[in-house]
C-alpha cells in the first residue's frame, strides 16, 4: 500500500506541475489520464478514507476455508432493517406527503454512502443514428434503428464516451407502444439481407475486383462456376420447426406483445472494471482524475445511461413515453433497480437475479457480502461504501450494520411504480450466493411504502421477519410490486411472460 500512496503522490505533484503549466498554453494543456490498476486504485480510495486493511470477502466455493455462510439459522446477525417510514431523526412517516421528505433524505443517503452522487457537469449526450433497418423478429415486421450518444468531450478531449443502443419497434403499431430498456450489447435483431438478384450483382463486382488483383483467379472462378464469393446469410430455415422447446426469447414475447425494446450497451457508458475508472463518462467528468469517495460508480454511471436513453425516447413519437421500463439481470439487475429508484420517469422495473447492491440486504450473512463488493467490485459503488469493510482505520470500524439505508429502502423509492423482483432457482444455477430470501424479506419490507401510496403490494404483512418465501413458480403478481422466482437459472427469461402480461394488466 505504502508503493501505491508514493505512485499517487507523485502522480499527483505531476498533474499539478502539468496544472501550473496549462495557462501558459492558452488553456490547451490537459492532465493527463491517470492508469491505475483495480488494485491500486482501491487502494488511492482507502488512502483517501483513512483505511488501513479491509476484512476479506467472502467464497462461494463450499470447500473453501472462508466459504459463505448458507445456513439460515446464522444469517441474521442484524436483523433490524432501517424502516422506510422513519425519519432519520425517529419521527413516523404518516401520509404520501411526507414520504415525498422521507424519499428525499433516503435518496441522500444512498448518494452519499452506497452509489455516489452524478456529478453536476456530465457533458450533453448528442445522439446520432448509424443505421436504420426494416426487419422481422418472428413473424412481426420492426423498425431497427443503431444509435450513438456522442458525449461533449470540450472539456477534456483526452476522452471519447459514446454510447451505444438500439431500439427496436413494431413496425405496424397503430398507437405509442411501451417499451422495456434492457441492458446489454447494442446488436440489430436481424438485419435484412440482400435479395438473390442483387447478391448477384454483388459476387459479379466482388469476382471482378478479385481478377483483377490477382489474374490467376479467373481461371480458378471458371472451373468452379457456382461458387459464390459472398453466400445468402439466409438460413431459409422454417421458424416454426427451427424454433426451441421453450418459451420465445424475451425480444420475440416482447415484440408479439405489441412492446418495443432498447438494447443499451452498459460498457459503452462506464467500463465493467475498477480499472477503467478513470475512463468512461466517470473519467469524462474527473478529467481522466482518480475518484473522490462520493464519486458516482459503475452503476450509477449506467443507471445515468439509461437516463440518457430515456431522454432519447421522448423524441420518438412511436413509444409511449409514459409506459418505459428497465431491466437487468445480475449486476444489471442491480443497475436497473438503482435506475428506477433515482429516476422516477420509469414506470416499469424488471429486477432480476441482482444481489448485494441490488435487493440482497446488506446485513443479512447469507451470500454475498459488503466486504465481496469492497473487494472485488468497489468501482460498482460510491468510495465510501469501503468504510463498511473496513477493519482497521482512522475511524475504528464499520460493517454492514453501519450503513444508514438498506435494500428494502431501495426497492421503496420504486413506489407507487410497477417493479417485478425476479429470481431464479439455486438448483439451476441462480446461486445461493443471491440471497432469494433475503430478497423477499427486502420485497416484504419495502410493500409498506407501496400501502402509504395507495398501491398494492405482493398481498402479505409487512413483517419481514415472519414471512415465509413463497415456493419455486409461486409468484404474487397482484399487485404493483410483484415476486416470482422461476425454475430457471441465473437469467429472467422464463419470468418474461409472466411480466408482460403483469405489465400489460396495469398499463
Amino acid at each position: 500500500m505504502k508503493s501505491t500512496l508514493i505512485f499517487f503522490l507523485i502522480g499527483y505533484f505531476s498533474v499539478s506541475c502539468c496544472a501550473q503549466n496549462s495557462d501558459k498554453n492558452d488553456g490547451k494543456s490537459f492532465l493527463p489520464i491517470v492508469n491505475f490498476s483495480s488494485q491500486q486504485d482501491r487502494e488511492n480510495m482507502m488512502n483517501q478514507l483513512g483505511i488501513k486493511t479491509l476484512r476479506p470477502g467472502y467464497s462461494g466455493d463450499n470447500k473453501a476455508p472462508n466459504r459463505a455462510n448458507s445456513d439460515q439459522a446464522l444469517a441474521n446477525p442484524f436483523p433490524n432493517y432501517p424502516d422506510p417510514l422513519i425519519f432519520n431523526n425517529g419521527n413516523q412517516v404518516m401520509n404520501p406527503q411526507q414520504w415525498d421528505k422521507r424519499r428525499a433524505e433516503i435518496i441522500e443517503d444512498f448518494e452519499r454512502e452506497v452509489y455516489g452522487r452524478v456529478p453536476k457537469n456530465v457533458p450533453k449526450v448528442n445522439w446520432k443514428v448509424k443505421v436504420i433497418d426494416s426487419e422481422y423478429i418472428g413473424f412481426t415486421p420492426v423498425i431497427a434503428k443503431q444509435l450513438v450518444g456522442q458525449l461533449d468531450n470540450s472539456n477534456y478531449p483526452l476522452l471519447n464516451v459514446n454510447i451505444a443502443m438500439t431500439l427496436v419497434l413494431p413496425a405496424n403499431a397503430k398507437d405509442p407502444v411501451p417499451l422495456l430498456i434492457m441492458f446489454g450489447p447494442s446488436i440489430l435483431p436481424a438485419p435484412s439481407q440482400p435479395n438473390r438478384e442483387d447478391l448477384e450483382l454483388i459476387n459479379h463486382a466482388v469476382k471482378d475486383l478479385l481478377i483483377k488483383s490477382n489474374p490467376e483467379l479467373k481461371a480458378i472462378f471458371e472451373k468452379y462456376p457456382a461458387y459464390q464469393p459472398i453466400a445468402s446469410q439466409n438460413s431459409r430455415i422454417n421458424p416454426i420447426s427451427a424454433r426451441p422447446i421453450g418459451d420465445p426469447p424475451t425480444a420475440e414475447q416482447l415484440i408479439a406483445a405489441g412492446w418495443g425494446y432498447l438494447l443499451l450497451d452498459p460498457t459503452s457508458i462506464q467500463a465493467d472494471s475498477g480499472a477503467e475508472l478513470t475512463k468512461g463518462i466517470i473519467g469524462l467528468t474527473n478529467k481522466g482524475q482518480p475518484r473522490k469517495p462520493e464519486d458516482w460508480g459503475a452503476l450509477r454511471a449506467w443507471a445515468w445511461g439509461a437516463s440518457q436513453a430515456f431522454d432519447y425516447l421522448s423524441t420518438e413519437p412511436k413509444v409511449n413515453i409514459k409506459k418505459v421500463g428497465i431491466e437487468g439481470v445480475s449486476r444489471y439487475g442491480k443497475a436497473a433497480l438503482v435506475t428506477m429508484a433515482f429516476d422516477q420517469r420509469f414506470a416499469i422495473g424488471l429486477i432480476a437475479s441482482s444481489g448485494q447492491g441490488g435487493t440482497k440486504p446488506a446485513r443479512r450473512n447469507f451470500g454475498e457480502a459488503v466486504e465481496n463488493l469492497a473487494g472485488g467490485a468497489h468501482y460498482w459503488m460510491a468510495g465510501n461504501y469501503l468504510k463498511y469493510a473496513a477493519d482497521q482505520a482512522k475511524f475504528g470500524s464499520k460493517n454492514a450494520n453501519d450503513i444508514p439505508v438498506e435494500s428494502n429502502q431501495l426497492i421503496a423509492l420504486c413506489a407507487p411504480r410497477l417493479t417485478f423482483i425476479s429470481h431464479g432457482a439455486p438448483s439451476m444455477g441462480d446461486s445461493n450466493w443471491l440471497d432469494h430470501q433475503g430478497s423477499y424479506m427486502a420485497t416484504v419490507s419495502a410493500g409498506k411504502v407501496y400501502k402509504l401510496l395507495g398501491a398494492k403490494d405482493i398481498g402479505v404483512s409487512n413483517d419481514y421477519k415472519i414471512e415465509k418465501m413463497p415456493s419455486v413458480n409461486t409468484g404474487l403478481l397482484e399487485g404493483k410490486l410483484a415476486w416470482r422466482q422461476h425454475d430457471g437459472g441465473h437469467t429472467d427469461a422464463p419470468n418474461i411472460k409472466y411480466f408482460i402480461q403483469w405489465a400489460n394488466k396495469f398499463l
